[in-house]
């Protein structure tokens, strides 16, 4: 053990040996992150509590903006504003301060998934209400804010919040869960229980083209054109398509297809007729017939009955058993058949669930699992292989050229070669990545939190190391230091209420300098009625009693609690209570309160002995707060030790859940699948999360005892308040010393009297324990930290961002409620974090600077040279033609992509056509490109095909019942495609136009007045609306 001599106005310090290795080794921290590549903060992560209402759930890209969806309605970011901040006297919502500027839409019901739809410059989302709605592009994101009459901060600059155009209920009383975009421009929606809508393009563009004032028109025209495809495979009652939520859908432009996803199988569709091809299970095996769902599902009532009557025989056959034995099975035995119950997962295989689904360029299809596994597919629905780098549950998966990133609930992403080699990872988030999207040079990731990263899409790779440099170098720029001082208190009450003066001697005075306060207690309530109770709530999430409530509303009111101060967070498990209280005026930089307990009596079950904790975020940096109580008597020294240990390392927060005296948790986000923490899962390397904080203090009852004295020395010391000596005795002391407990932890010195045991309502020192068993005095009571520093000095800094000391420590030895005495301590602390504002202008003012920095971004947006075989394709009935592209680079893959920029339609009463495209400029249904996308190697030359297919049929649908009559369609048809090719390291692109014409009768005016002018055209263009 080291002991360090305090500053003026501080306490001495000693700390335990042990510290600084292994699971006790203080959390690495710097201005850039050495395990990761750097990012920058689009929406830093904003604190839970401000988002109500406001989570994000999801997010898309265009070719210039960044689009999310959240539960109010949607907001947009221009990415040339990325590196700007919020202009003088905008107002935003808590949260928000300090996101890169963004504009809002109106308020909606929460928007659950999102589709960019470039040819019609329209984001189409799908919400909670069932509703498809479209937004225009082109929103502003500039000038100042204001607030609308819903209270959403409006466009940056005074403009009124972005209205939706087209809308439509697509799925009444339902939820859309997911939507796609075919290669026919088709929008597809799905739905709970397996249904799934086709919303053909023909009545979407009829809406489209129709004025505002026949908007509710333009509605009720997409309203009633649906497809309903369960509906079309479901014969006599029976659907192969399973009843299963849709959660996810993607569209197969290499082979023209749909892949919809529930949990457990897979359904495979033909994108232009729409036919159902084959429905599968995650094991690959084609699921031939699936019952329709039952009404109630027995296994619950089952388990059930089974927990319930076995519990009840127990209590009549074992009369010998105790009350508390016989309540705690039976409680206990019950809410695990109800546990049991709720994670059942479906055909039993809740671990193999999928949790994510995208297709790569290469029409390779990924599909990630909740146990860590990615599953790779061919086009067909085969399975090719799975392949496992991590063992946390896959939430996201985005593809882009020859990379794939996988993100996990833990926070991780991973990137990945097109064969599932791993070529990097780095923890991108401390909560779980929930959706990933590319958009010009860098890959956005939202993680659950509602924050916003975005990486270089080439990362790993040589700009992080110099990026990296540049950052540390800038350091003090944008470098904020914070002070504050915190109270902390503990008692172990003996289930005794205090009174008002024990309280103000306690807590009020001590408060009046500080800006937050933490109480632990101990021995709330006790008896062995309560515990097994306790226990039972605890195993169904409840927590809480009645002398807890009281506690918290009396020491409430002590602090003045709704005029200084805010609570801001409490647990309670058994006889365990901890609280905090925020000073109003910190409490908007005090936020994501987690909590925990971890019991530790009767075999690591029962509350009487255990920790509680609070894990909260002040001024980004975190802080946990644990109230312990640990093994009593004297002799028990390993127990003690070990309970430490067990605490330490199996403490896991979680968001609180509703008490029985509790009010709810407050908002919710994207709610994730059973058993997933939200907080993320513990570090790969296994270290315990308190390892992970930047700051831990230990407040309770530890129960180390004096040592090798006896009562009356003892007495004789502490009335001659030779504390030194006293100390040299104390078990904790010693125990710190040989790095058996507490390591590497701080204590300040103690100058106060052993604060156990006391006969209650005896003032002063004559009150220690005179009956018959005269316990010996001991500090039972301690509070001990760890902050930043891995070595005894250390200034505060980016690197060591906590720094503590110690002002005051004591025991109010007046306080005779109980035979402990309440402990006080406060802390100074000083945090230093970094101003996201400024860090972003420096992001921005590096790379648009540096020279090195702008040649390498430059070099890897570059766009290989390419040569596209011809101009015009001419079909004549089943003639096949060719469309041959090549990469003309030595050094670089490209990759291609073939849209259809519209169709030439004559309307109305004009003579000469119009161009008219489809949603994401798909293609017309008589016209089939494969394959429409790819990746090209060096040198590489791809025929793509191009073919007639004949529609013999128009149809119509009217509420989900298709409207069929013959028709064959024997005039010619052209069509504008744009073979557009990109780099690897950008999604900016050159483009090359080729017109196709399908002739029924040849003509040798072929080449007419249309073709001649398209043809006249530069055959390979620069796209100027497109940009980084």
């Amino acid at each position: 053990m080291s002991e360090y001599g305090g500053t003026p106005g501080t306490i001495p310090e000693f700390m335990g040996n042990g510290g600084g290795v292994g699971i006790f080794r203080v959390p690495h921290r710097s201005a850039i992150h050495p395990d990761r590549p750097p990012a920058i903060e689009v929406r830093p992560h904003p604190l839970r509590e401000t988002q109500a209402g406001s989570f994000l759930r999801t997010i898309a890209c265009t070719t210039s903006q960044l689009w999310a969806g959240q539960e109010s309605g949607l907001r947009v970011w221009n990415r040339k504003d990325a590196f700007d901040s919020l202009g003088p006297g905008v107002t935003v919502k808590r949260g928000d301060e300090k996101s890169a500027p963004f504009s809002e839409s109106c308020r909606t019901s929460p928007t659950l998934c999102l589709v960019v739809d470039v040819a019609n410059g329209l984001i189409w989302s799908g919400h909670k209400d069932g509703k498809i709605r479209s937004w225009k592009m082109d929103q502003p994101t500039s000038a100042n804010s204001s607030l609308d009459d819903g209270g959403v901060a409006s466009a940056i600059g005074g403009a009124p919040p972005f209205r939706e155009g087209l809308s439509w209920p697509a799925h009444q009383r339902s939820p859309v869960l997911s939507m796609v975009i075919t290669s026919y421009g088709e929008i597809w929606s799905g739905s709970e229980g397996g249904v799934i809508r086709a919303w053909p393009w023909d009545a979407i563009g009829k809406a489209l083209s129709l004025s505002a004032e026949e908007r509710h028109m333009a509605a009720l025209l997409v309203e009633r054109s649906y497809i309903d495809l369960r509906s079309q495979v479901t014969v006599g009652g029976v659907c192969n398509l399973p009843a299963v939520d849709v959660k996810h859908m993607a569209s197969d432009n290499c082979k023209s297809k749909v892949w919809s996803a529930g949990s457990l199988t897979f359904a495979l569709w033909d994108s232009r007729t729409r036919d159902l091809l084959k429905v599968f299970g995650i094991d690959g095996q084609v699921v031939t017939r699936v019952e329709l769902p039952s009404a109630q599902d027995p296994y619950v009532e089952d388990e059930m009955k089974i927990k319930f009557v076995s519990s009840s025989k127990k209590e009549k056959s074992q009369g010998s058993v105790s009350f508390f034995q016989r309540s705690r099975n039976a409680l206990m035995g019950a809410a695990d058949a109800v546990r049991r119950a709720a994670v059942k997962g479906t055909f039993g295989e809740d671990n193999r669930r999928t949790e994510a689904l995208a297709i790569s360029m290469d029409g390779i299809i990924w599909t990630g699992c909740t146990n860590g596994s990615v599953i790779l597919w061919d086009g067909s629905g085969n399975r090719l292989q799975e392949v496992q780098h991590h063992s946390s549950s896959v939430q996201s998966i985005c593809t882009y050229g020859p990379r794939v990133w996988v993100g996990y609930v833990s926070g991780k992403v991973q990137v990945m070669d097109l064969d599932g080699n791993l070529i990097g990872e780095w923890v991108a988030h401390g909560s779980p990545v929930i959706k990933m999207v590319v958009g010009g040079a860098y890959l956005f990731t939202l993680a659950h939190h509602g924050g916003i990263r975005g990486w270089n899409i080439r990362s790993p790779g040589p700009i992080d190391d110099l990026l990296r440099t540049e950052f540390a170098n800038r350091e003090q720029s944008y470098a904020k230091y914070e002070n504050i001082k915190i109270l902390t208190g503990t008692w172990n009450v003996g289930q005794e209420r205090a009174s008002h003066d024990s309280l103000i001697i306690w807590l009020g005075g001590a408060a009046s300098e500080v800006g937050l306060v933490v109480v632990g207690l101990q021995e709330v309530e006790m008896g062995a009625g309560f515990l097994a109770m306790a226990a039972a709530k605890e195993t169904v999430g409840l927590e809480g009693s009645a002398n807890g409530q009281w506690w918290l509303g009396t020491i409430g009111k002590t602090l003045d609690e709704g005029t200084s101060f805010q609570r801001v967070g409490s647990r309670q498990l058994a006889g365990l209570l901890i609280a905090a209280w925020a000073r109003k005026s910190l409490r908007p930089y005090i936020g994501d309160v987690d909590a925990a307990a971890v019991p530790c009596g009767f075999g690591r079950a029962i509350g009487n002995k255990g920790a509680v904790g609070l894990r909260m975020r002040v001024y980004d940096r975190i802080i946990c707060f644990v109230n312990c109580h640990f093994a009593a008597h004297l002799e028990a020294v390993s127990r003690r030790n070990a309970d430490f240990d067990h605490v330490y390392r199996t403490m896991a927060f979680s968001r609180p859940t509703t008490g029985l005296h509790g009010a709810a948790a407050g908002p919710t986000s994207v709610q994730l699948n059973r058993g997933v923490n939200v907080t993320g899962s513990q570090p790969d390397d296994g270290r315990p999360e308190l390892s992970e904080a930047d700051m831990v203090v230990f407040l309770g009852d530890f129960n180390y005892r004096l040592h090798s004295i006896t009562y009356d020395e003892a007495r004789d010391m502490v009335s001659q308040r030779c504390f030194d000596w006293l100390r040299e005795k104390d078990q904790l002391r010693a125990e710190m010393k040989a790095g058996k407990v507490f390591q590497g932890m701080r204590e300040g010195q103690i100058k106060f009297p052993p604060t156990y045991k006391f006969e209650r309502h005896q003032p002063g020192l004559s009150g220690y324990d005179s009956s018959e068993k005269k316990r010996i005095p001991a500090w039972c009571d301690r509070v001990l930290y760890r902050d930043s520093r891995s070595i005894s000095v250390a200034e505060c800094s980016l690197e060591c961002p906590v720094v503590s000391s110690i002002t005051l420590y004591e025991a109010c030895m007046d306080v005779t409620d109980s035979d402990h005495k309440p402990v006080r301590c406060i802390f100074s602390v000083e945090i230093a974090h970094a101003d996201e504002l400024i860090r972003r202008e420096v992001w921005g003012q590096i790379t648009m600077s540096l020279g090195k920095i702008r040649s390498y971004l430059e070099e890897s947006r570059a766009i290989p040279d390419f040569s596209v075989g011809t101009n015009d394709i001419i079909l004549k009935n089943q003639e096949i033609g060719t469309l041959r592209i090549t990469n003309k680079s030595e050094k670089y893959k490209a990759i291609f992509q073939i849209i259809c920029e519209g169709e030439y339609i004559i309307q109305g009463d004009e003579n000469s056509p119009k161009l008219c495209a489809r949603c994401s400029f798909g293609f017309p249904n008589w016209l089939e490109v494969q394959p429409a996308v790819g990746i090209l190697k060096p040198g590489q030359t791809i025929d793509v095909s191009v073919h007639h297919e004949d529609v013999l049929t128009q149809e119509q649908s009217v509420d989900g019942v298709p409207q069929n009559w013959w028709t064959e369609n024997t005039r010619d048809k052209e069509v504008e495609l744009s073979v557009n090719i990109t780099g690897t390291g950008t999604t900016r692109h050159n483009s090359h136009r080729v017109h196709v014409r399908h002739s029924f009768s040849f003509r040798s005016d072929s080449g007419d007045r249309r073709g001649t002018s398209r043809r006249s055209q530069p055959s390979n263009q620069q796209r100027s609306d497109v940009k980084d």
